[in-house]
């Protein structure tokens, strides 16, 4: 017993109208900007890592 296309419809419907589209936009490319900081930041992180290592 899962959620079905109908349950996951009248919620996103529910958040549309809660917060508006523009709203949700902008969290959309807020979130989108974080996750590509953090990978980038790990991506820096990892040679660090392993010149550290093969002391």
């Amino acid at each position: 017993m899962g959620i079905g296309i109908w349950q996951l419809l009248i919620l996103l419907l529910i958040v549309v109208m809660l917060f508006g589209t523009r709203r949700l936009r902008s969290l959309g490319s807020d979130l989108g900007g974080a996750i590509s900081g953090f990978r980038r930041a790990l991506n820096e992180a990892e040679p660090e890592r392993e010149g550290s290592e093969r002391r």
